[in-house]
């Protein structure tokens, strides 16, 4: 029994089954999963074949057909008629980029590397693109994030992951290989990213130029469209009379309606993300132009038409053009940063503050530009050949920075090819008409002249020279190992400390009269109180003097009147005195004359006795001055010029020497001439 049952339902299984295939055979139910895409291909149909060229049907032909079955449960597709290939869905990860390949549509022209984008819901509607002049080969337009119903009999499309394909040939797989990995050689799926490539959330420090490494720019090369116009380098920047422009390269089909053309582009990618399609465009990212401070950016231009010369008809060196033409710009770049295109523009960087540049062998400024440069060898008037190392220092004005590069090309050559040679000769000029010796002591001289006359000619080089420093020259050493300079130097070492030396033992002597005057300004200051009361006695005495000599001076004009008076009277005794003397010897003279013989010898023995008769009446007058009773000098008498001992003996020597006049005269009047008569001293009394 139980047997029976398990038959019967065995044959109920059967028949269902039966049935079932049946259905499919007649029906054609086909089933296609949510994750996959069906696609179709006809084996046969009544309508025909393909056209010549079409590998997908649009018409019902025998073929791969250009619709797609998606999921669900689908009738009318029998197995003798159809063959259903079963695909997954194309898949795009966030922030990927997916590139088609189109494997029918219309053929490409020549002159166009991509097909053009059409509408069909992003490569979803084959029959749309094939309908709407689709373009076989690579295509414009690109697949971002998300899942996509293609049909892979029509479109080949190259993912992250890999390649989406239908039933191809061994050919084409072998060719979405290569592009796969030509597009993930340049990080084809992943958006171009600039600023900050990495993406680090803290800025990185910058680079020893100055910039970091989101301090970049990116430079587009298209790869679709016309070519380029004769004689032009870069593509120009294309916008429409609203001045939008393509999305920076994001929309390509855009780019081209404008005008766009293939090649380096002269617009470039600034910080931001683009998804641009890597067969269309291809981006490299460079370092954004810095223009340091102390420095001025002259542009060289090679875009644009070309420019109207603006240094005028003086300038010989080359042309100036306006910014945005072909050639050297007039305005160059201040101090900043700048996105710009390396290949549209050259930036030669114009130093605009002092530098410095080195003639010394092994020294060279951080700027490099004396890198090359070396110390100046000399030959000087009295045979020496020293090796002059120097410094120059430099500036060059910033409005004249573009004429400088427009005459040189940059800082480098204007150094080798002017400033090194007029320098090298000026130097050789000097050390001819030279000593040695004048190199080592008139360096200041020599130093001032040099700048002043190479300040002279650099200026007709847009130049200025600020400053001409020399060092130390150096000679080599001789075969004795001694230095010929070496020696100079201590011969000036000699003379100059004998010059310290002197100037050393003035400022010894001059120590010492200091010191000299310290020490009696400090006694004056020990004794200051001393010297403070001397003054005042010295003032008291002064005035006391004062007082002392006014009362001398009018006692002495009081004696002075007494004494002439006395003096006067003196005169008028003496004269009675005189003529009373004179009766008496008259009167003695008579009575000599009556005396005899006797005594007339006896008084000429007494004369003869004194030996003159003057004595002999001098002996006379003093007698009778001693017995006369009027004072013979005054009682009082005031003599200026000495002392009053002094002044009686020569008043008294000074009458007796008047009585002697007197005498003679009375002796040359009254006695005979040819003998003079004795007067006896007892009569004459």
């Amino acid at each position: 029994m139980i047997a029976g049952i398990l038959f019967g339902l065995g044959v109920t299984v059967g028949i269902i089954v039966l049935i079932a295939a049946a259905v499919y055979l007649v029906l054609g139910v086909r089933y296609i999963p949510h994750r996959r895409v069906g696609v179709i291909e006809k084996l046969w149909s009544a309508s025909g074949s393909l056209t010549e060229g079409r590998i997908i049907a649009l018409n019902g032909e025998a073929g791969y057909q250009a619709k797609v079955l998606r999921g669900g449960l689908y009738f009318g597709y029998p197995f003798w008629k159809y063959n259903i290939h079963k695909v997954p869905l194309v898949t795009v990860a966030e922030g990927r980029i997916g590139y088609v390949y189109a494997r029918d549509g219309q053929p490409l022209p020549p002159v166009q590397t991509l097909g053009r984008i059409v509408g069909c819901n992003g490569f979803q509607d084959a029959v749309g693109f094939l309908e709407n002049g689709g373009q076989r080969g690579r295509q414009r337009g690109i697949l971002r994030e998300g899942v996509y119903a293609i049909n892979t009999a029509v479109f080949m499309v190259i993912t992250e992951t890999g390649v989406h394909t239908g039933p191809i040939s061994t050919e084409e797989n072998r060719m979405a290989q290569h592009w796969l990995e030509e597009l993930q050689g340049v990080s084809g799926f992943t958006p171009v990213i600039v600023g900050n490539p990495k993406a680090r959330p803290v800025e990185p420090p910058p680079t020893p130029n100055g910039l970091s490494e989101s301090d970049n720019v990116g430079v587009v090369t298209v790869h679709d469209g016309p070519t380029l116009e004769g004689g032009e380098v870069i593509a120009p920047d294309v916008r429409d009379s609203q001045g939008s422009g393509h999305n920076y390269y994001q929309d390509p089909e855009h780019f081209l309606t404008l005008g766009g053309r293939r090649g380096k582009q002269l617009q470039v990618l600034t910080d931001g993300t683009y998804f641009i399609n890597r067969w269309f465009a291809t981006v490299e990212l460079k370092p954004k132009t810095l223009i340091p401070i102390g420095y001025v950016g002259v542009v060289i231009g090679y875009f644009g038409g070309d420019g109207t010369d603006v240094t005028g008809a003086n300038f010989r060196y080359g042309e100036q053009v306006e910014s945005g033409r072909r050639g050297v710009w007039k305005q160059a770049l201040t101090p900043g940063k700048y996105a710009l295109n390396p290949y549209a523009l050259k930036v030669e960087l114009v130093p605009t503050v002092n530098f410095v540049l080195r003639w010394i062998s092994g020294q060279t400024e951080n700027h490099k530009y004396d890198e090359h440069l070396t110390s100046i060898p000399l030959i000087t008037a009295d045979g020496y050949e020293p090796l002059l190392p120097l410094s120059l220092v430099l500036h060059i004005d910033y409005q004249k920075a573009p004429r400088v590069v427009q005459r040189f090309g940059d800082v480098n050559r204007l150094i080798s090819q002017t400033l090194d040679p007029i320098l090298t000769a000026y130097f050789r000029d000097v050390a001819q008409s030279s000593n040695m010796l004048d190199l080592l002591t008139r360096r200041e001289e020599i130093q001032a002249h040099a700048t002043e006359e190479l300040g002279r000619r650099f200026e007709s080089y847009d130049i200025n020279c600020v400053a001409v420093l020399i060092g130390r020259p150096e000679s080599a050493k001789r075969h004795d190992g001694e230095d010929p300079i070496d020696s100079l130097f201590d011969q000036l070492r000699q003379r100059r400390l004998a010059e310290e030396q002197k100037e050393t033992f003035a400022k010894q002597q001059e120590a010492a009269a200091r010191l000299k005057e310290l020490n009696q300004a400090q006694a004056e200051a020990a004794r200051q109180t001393h010297l403070t009361e001397t003054q005042i006695e010295i003032q008291v005495a002064a005035n006391r003097g004062s007082a002392q000599l006014a009362e001398a001076e009018r006692l002495a004009k009081r004696e002075i009147a007494m004494a002439e008076g006395q003096a006067r009277v003196a005169e008028l005794t003496g004269l009675g005195e005189a003529a009373r003397i004179r009766q008496i010897a008259e009167a003695e003279a008579g009575r000599i004359a009556r005396v005899g013989e006797a005594e007339a010898d006896v008084s000429r023995q007494k004369v003869e006795a004194y030996g003159d008769n003057r004595l002999y009446a001098l002996n006379l007058v003093a007698s009778e001055l001693a017995n006369s009773k009027q004072p013979l000098v005054p009682e009082k008498l005031v003599m200026l010029g000495g002392d009053g001992k002094e002044a009686a003996q020569a008043g008294v020597f000074q009458a007796m020497i008047q009585l002697l006049t007197a005498w003679d005269t009375l002796k040359e009047v009254d006695a005979p001439e040819a003998e003079v008569t004795p007067i006896e001293p007892n009569k004459a009394a």
